[in-house]
């Protein structure tokens, strides 16, 4: 099969890292992929918003299936070109339909989704210009803090939690003339919830599913989660807290009246479904839903998965993952993200990163990476993942953080803390 993995990050280059391993894989292609990616199979200089250009590299390099990584080309839907296209709609594509993707692409569609088929999540209220009054009502009604949410992408950065009630007023009334721009002209004001956030991952063809491995990660730059909070820092699996009763109550309550959900509301939904919950005095309720994996949790979920993921992608994308069971590494998988200086907010790129070749017991995922001049170099905010496994979370973590250390780059970043709240 030949292969192709939309996507730039440490995401896709851990997917590709999995799927390489598959003997049924002929050639793998990323588009654009990065200078990690480079070692696996070959990048293409392709715009991911150009649907046209996909197009016609799918069918000049004669692509089998399609991976999509990041959430904006399925929003835009690029599952439904396919679809549409008679020489495409035959090739396989991991990733929902438009319809689907609107679970992440609009906060307001994926409440309604939640609150239509008894799927636990918190209170809330929909808000845009006409009714900024019921609004203000709602939010008095409420104890802080305050959660707002712009109803559209807006690049991890249109949650707002807010803990004195005239200032959430004040930043309701921002948003809904444009703080966040189109994202935010409609906002979701929500009950706040005070738990244990963690993710559970999902693979289905839209009937039946598989249960990947759950996740924690941590959002915030700084130590003890704090400052400004950014793409993520890092992340654990498995997640300690979560444990076979909980995890039965996220199946019974969350993931199978999801499911069932597509198939109402049809909903055509194969690919991977990222369910961010908090867990509040043990019981699981739904923050999010993500419509691809998340970053960098699929660096801690995608080593320890043991089956061929390529051959699970097939059975998804073919509709037979009926067919497919997976098997789960036991052992701890933690990573730790290196950062540029300055990230989340203005960074220099372009920084030559040294030591990678001197990395022992850690892949080292890629994030913002490229080449310069022969150099692997920096190209973002967030660089580079140091993936460790282990019996013992914290020997894992000690790993990660030793070759988080060995590696060099100019005004290099980590959170030295990762996984502190799981000790």
């Amino acid at each position: 099969m030949n292969v192709l993995i939309l996507g730039s990050g440490g995401r896709e280059h851990a997917l590709g890292w999995k799927i390489a391993q598959s003997n049924k894989l002929t050639q793998l292609y990323f588009a654009p992929g990065n200078a990690g990616t480079s070692n696996l199979g070959i990048n293409l200089n392709l715009n991911l918003e150009d649907f046209k250009a996909i197009r016609t590299t799918v069918l000049e390099k004669n692509i089998t299936l399609v991976v999509v990584g990041p959430e904006a080309p399925l929003v835009e839907g690029i599952v439904d070109f396919f679809k549409a296209d008679k020489d495409l709609k035959s090739i396989g594509i991991i990733g929902p339909s438009k319809l689907g993707a609107t679970l992440e692409g609009s906060k307001d569609f994926a409440k309604t989704f939640m609150q239509k088929h008894h799927i636990p999540t918190a209170r809330y209220l929909s808000i845009d210009k006409n009714n900024l009054t019921d609004g203000f009502s709602f939010l008095e009604s409420l104890k802080s803090p305050y959660v707002l949410k712009a109803d559209g992408l807006a690049a991890g950065k249109g949650v707002l939690i807010i803990e004195e009630l005239n200032e959430a007023k004040a930043e309701l009334k921002a948003m809904i003339e444009g703080k966040f721009g189109e994202a935010s002209q409609t906002v979701v004001i929500e009950e706040f919830l005070n738990g244990i956030e963690l993710s559970v991952f999902v693979l289905t063809d839209g009937t039946s599913y598989l249960r990947l491995p759950e996740a924690k990660d941590y959002k915030r730059i700084g130590e003890g989660d704090k400052g400004l909070n950014t793409g993520g820092m890092g992340a654990i699996s498995p997640v300690p807290f979560a444990n076979n009763s909980f995890l039965q109550k996220v199946e019974d309550k969350i993931i199978k009246p999801t499911i069932e959900g597509f198939k109402k509301d049809s909903i055509d939904y194969k690919g991977f479904v990222f369910i961010g919950l908090m867990s509040v005095d043990n019981e699981p309720f739904v923050i999010e839903y993500n419509v691809r994996m998340g970053d960098p949790e699929t660096e801690v979920v995608i080593p320890r998965i043991e089956s061929d993921l390529l051959d699970i992608l097939e059975a998804t994308a073919n509709g037979t993952l009926n067919e497919k069971t997976i098997q789960i590494n036991p052992q701890y998988a933690t990573t730790v993200m290196l950062v540029s200086g300055g990230y989340p907010e203005a960074y220099e790129k372009d920084k030559i990163i040294t030591g990678l070749d001197l990395c022992k017991d850690s892949e080292i995922f890629h994030a913002g990476t490229g080449l310069l001049d022969n150099n692997i170099v920096t190209k973002g905010g967030r660089v580079l993942a140091v993936t460790s496994l282990n019996n013992e979370m914290n020997t894992a973590l000690k790993q990660s953080f030793k070759n988080a250390e060995i590696i060099q780059f100019e005004k290099k970043n980590y959170r030295k803390d990762i996984g502190f709240d799981l000790q």
